[in-house]
C-alpha cells in the first residue's frame, strides 16, 4: 500500500522569501491589508502564511485556473488546496510575496477580502446543472451577495455570519450549517407554483467552533424572490437586539427561532398570480413561469 500513498512534501519546494519584494503603495495599502486580515492565516511554520482566495459561488473560468497555476509556481509551493466552501487556499506563501499573490490574483478578479464572511455565499448548483435541483440557487447566491454588499456590513461580529443555500433538500449546499440556511422548495398559489425557500437559523460550520446544525423555521418558506429581504431583515433583528459582544448563534438561542419567523411572517405568504406579481413566479435568472420539474440522476450531472 506504501506504493499507493501520494507523499508529496511541500516544504521542501516552497519558494524561500524575495530578496526584494514588491511593497504596497499608498493607493492600494488600505485594501491589501484588508485582504490580509480577512484573508491570510499565519502557517507553523515561521515565515509562510496560508492564503484563502475567495472564488464567488465557486465558478473558476479556465484564464483564472491557468492564472492560479501561475501564481502557485511563482509564489508558493506550486499546490493549492479546496475547501468545502468553494474557495481555494494557497499555502507555503512566504510572507514578502503576499502583496505580489495579491495583486496577481486582483488580476484574475480573485482578490476580494471576505473569505468566510457574510459576503462569501456558498450554494450548490441548483438547476443550472443538477437534475434534483427545484430552485435556481446560484442565481440566490449571486441576489444575496449583492443585497449585503449593497448593505456595506462593517460591523465585525455581522460580517461573520455565514450564508449557505441548496437548490433542493438535499444540502449539497449544506444550507443546514450555515448560520442562515435556506433549501429549495415549492409554493402553491392557486393552480401555479412559485419558486420557494425553507429556511435554517443557527447552524455553524466556521472552523475552529464546534460543528452545529441550524433549526428549521416551522411552517415557514418564502418565495425566492423575497430571501434577500428575509436575509435583511435577519440582519436588522440581529443587529437591533443583541447584546454586546453576543454572537449570531447566541442570539438565536436567546431569542428563540420564532423571532425570525415572525421577522418574515408576511414574506411566507404566497403571492396571487397577476401580471404586478408575475416576476415571483419565475426563478432567478429565468425567463419562463415556474415549473417543478425533478429528474433522475445526482448533483452536477
Amino acid at each position: 500500500l506504501d506504493d499507493l500513498i501520494y507523499d508529496y512534501d511541500e516544504e521542501a519546494v516552497a519558494p524561500k522569501p524575495a530578496a526584494s519584494a514588491e511593497q504596497p503603495t499608498e493607493a492600494d495599502r488600505d485594501n491589501f491589508e484588508h485582504w490580509v486580515a480577512v484573508n491570510v492565516r499565519d502557517q507553523r511554520q515561521h515565515g509562510y502564511s496560508t492564503a484563502e482566495v475567495k472564488v464567488p459561488q465557486g465558478d473558476l473560468s479556465p484564464e483564472q485556473f491557468h492564472g492560479l497555476a501561475d501564481i502557485l509556481r511563482t509564489y508558493a509551493s506550486g499546490l493549492a488546496r479546496t475547501t468545502p466552501w468553494q474557495n481555494i487556499v494557497l499555502r507555503w506563501v512566504p510572507n514578502e510575496n503576499l502583496y505580489s499573490v495579491w495583486k496577481a490574483l486582483g488580476e484574475l478578479g480573485l482578490g476580494g477580502a471576505g473569505a468566510l464572511e457574510i459576503t462569501d455565499v456558498v450554494s450548490c448548483p441548483g438547476t443550472d446543472s443538477c437534475k434534483l435541483g427545484i430552485t435556481s440557487s446560484m442565481g440566490l447566491n449571486r441576489a444575496v451577495q449583492q443585497k449585503v454588499q449593497e448593505l456595506a456590513i462593517t460591523d465585525e461580529l455581522t460580517r461573520k455570519v455565514l450564508i449557505n443555500i441548496s437548490g433542493c433538500p438535499n444540502s449539497c449546499g449544506m444550507h443546514h450549517v450555515g448560520n442562515i440556511g435556506f433549501h429549495g422548495a415549492a409554493q402553491r398559489s392557486g393552480d401555479r407554483q412559485v419558486p420557494a425557500y425553507k429556511v435554517f437559523v443557527g447552524g455553524q460550520r466556521r472552523p475552529g467552533q464546534q460543528l452545529e446544525l441550524g433549526t428549521v423555521l416551522k411552517a415557514t418558506s418564502i418565495p425566492s424572490k423575497r430571501v434577500p429581504i428575509a436575509v435583511e431583515r435577519f440582519i436588522a433583528l440581529y443587529e437591533g437586539k443583541r447584546k454586546a459582544g453576543e454572537e449570531f448563534n447566541e442570539f438565536v438561542a436567546r431569542v428563540g427561532p420564532e423571532s425570525f419567523t415572525a421577522e418574515i411572517a408576511d414574506l411566507s405568504l404566497a403571492p396571487e398570480f397577476s401580471v404586478e406579481a408575475m416576476q415571483e413566479f419565475i426563478d432567478w435568472e429565468r425567463d419562463g413561469l415556474y415549473v417543478l420539474e425533478r429528474g433522475e440522476g445526482e448533483c452536477a450531472v
